[in-house]
């Protein structure tokens, strides 16, 4: 028998861009950014491209956003796996940010963890959640560790 020993690798480093790059910076800072859309919704995380016209988002539609929000929907996660953000039962909820400067309708809900501490009977539509932020920020998505009621 042949054998030969492979290990699958990328020996690349991809760019974030200008517009994750800028977005992956406000979560190191410990703020939300997001980007405004044709159609006056912001989106978040930003989008290079417009959904509606596919237009370029230019650097002048970044929306700083409320580190606050509220639940529109979710799911539990009663036994996490090891690369989900928490070692104990959570829920994977949208979220509608605050927006200061265009109001929460106008904000597409965001994907995120929620920590009620593993109490799926703490969790429901409606409830208001704040971001908790990592202890150490470096630029990346893990840098929202979570959100929790407030």
């Amino acid at each position: 028998l042949l054998r030969q020993d492979f290990e699958l690798g990328y020996t690349y480093t991809r760019s974030t861009g200008p517009v994750i790059g800028r977005f992956l910076t406000g979560l190191r800072e410990a703020r939300i950014i997001g980007v405004c859309a044709s159609d006056g919704r912001v989106l978040v995380p930003p989008m290079e491209f417009d959904p509606v016209t596919a237009a370029p988002l230019a650097d002048g539609n970044f929306v700083d956003l409320a580190a606050h929000g509220e639940v529109i929907s979710w799911s539990w996660v009663p036994s996490p796996r090891a690369p989900q953000p928490l070692d104990h039962p959570f829920a994977y909820a949208l979220i509608r940010l605050s927006s200061p400067t265009t109001g929460a309708a106008e904000v597409v809900p965001m994907l995120h963890a929620v920590d009620v501490g593993g109490n799926e009977k703490a969790m429901h539509s409606g409830m208001a959640v704040q971001a908790r932020w990592a202890a150490e920020r470096i630029g990346s998505m893990a840098d929202l560790h979570c959100f929790e009621p407030c």
